[in-house]
């Protein structure tokens, strides 16, 4: 089994939501959050004023797959996440241990679905 955290940007989350249930990838997580990598920090014009943000927002999304679904997993998240510019996010992919469903005890890639 193996955790897929996507940083992306917001607006392109639903095209990778749909990607991923194309695939069949069931069970997702995505969370609001800010960050910034290499694009740095963004500076705005309001009235006149210049200021910057030193944080940019971005959708933290995770899933867990079974080896099987990984590569696919992650196919579909960078071709829909994807603007070609910077600041796109990134994919970090770990390999778990286990995965316990809490109300039955079910374990391993059973407990995913």
């Amino acid at each position: 089994m193996f955790k897929i955290e996507a940083i992306i940007r917001p607006h392109r989350f639903d095209a990778v939501r749909d990607a991923l249930e194309e695939l069949d990838v069931v069970g997702m997580t995505a969370s609001d959050c800010r960050g910034t990598g290499r694009q740095g920090a963004t500076t705005h014009t309001f009235r006149g004023s210049q200021y910057s943000h030193g944080l940019e927002p971005r959708l933290k999304l995770e899933v867990v797959v079974p080896e099987s679904q990984l590569a696919d997993a992650v196919d579909a998240i960078q071709q829909n996440a994807t603007t070609g510019e910077v600041g796109d996010g990134k994919i970090f992919v770990v390999q778990l241990h286990d995965a316990v469903r809490i109300r039955t005890n079910e374990r391993g890639e059973t407990a995913l679905p």
